[in-house]
């Protein structure tokens, strides 16, 4: 099996049981979500490469450190993902965005895609893609699968909450992926569903149903 990370801060722990509430309104929640994805966002890149950088303090010349977010690229997974890009990009502005349009047939649950958009040159850049959902696993699958095409340089998954079919699912069709995710949950329903979870994501975060 691939590697699994389960962020248990607890300010993390905290903003995510307001999340799951259910009279948390779409407000909040998406407020909620863009702070945990911020959080996330420092363990998700604890090992990303830096070079050393000469400076100057006021005080005298010293040797710094600093990332190349121009060869971060951060994918989200339309339409659930964007919330989770917007609390990552305030860590690394300067990171580069993909989008990556995928739906789950009600009755499979294959996952169709309908939109692809990426930067250039995915070979020489790390890939974070990003869904707050992980749970048959389907759709986190295409979107590796398509963009291992592009033979990137790193490709990790950061999700909001997963569960162990899930888990099972991605690390099987990808075990070179590690998933970074903030719980996992019980198990997952036969409407493709995780509980306890917190509902549809999407519909949370904007407010649809």
């Amino acid at each position: 099996m691939g590697e699994l990370h389960v962020l248990d801060h607890p300010l993390i722990q905290h903003k995510l049981t307001l999340m799951r509430r259910k009279e948390t309104s779409t407000k909040n929640f998406r407020q909620l979500l863009d702070e945990i994805s911020t959080l996330m966002a420092y363990e998700v890149l604890r090992d990303f490469p830096v070079h050393e950088v000469e400076i100057d303090t006021p005080l005298e010349q010293a040797t710094g450190v600093s990332i190349d977010g121009k060869k971060v690229v951060f994918v989200s997974i339309l339409r659930a993902g964007t919330g989770i890009l917007d609390g990552m990009l305030k860590v690394v502005p300067v990171a580069r965005v993909g989008h990556i349009g995928l739906y789950r047939q009600p009755k499979t649950l294959v996952a169709v895609e309908y939109y692809f958009k990426m930067p250039d040159d995915l070979g020489e850049r790390d890939i974070v893609v990003v869904d707050p959902m992980l749970a048959t696993g389907n759709t986190a699958i295409a979107a590796v699968e398509r963009l291992k095409e592009f033979e990137p340089k790193s490709i990790k998954f950061a999700c909001l909450l997963t569960c162990p079919e899930g888990i099972k699912a991605l690390h099987r069709a990808h075990p070179d992926v590690p998933i970074y995710t903030a719980a996992v949950d019980r198990e997952l329903d036969e409407h493709g569903y995780i509980r306890p979870g917190l509902g549809d994501a999407g519909d949370r975060i904007y407010g649809t149903k």
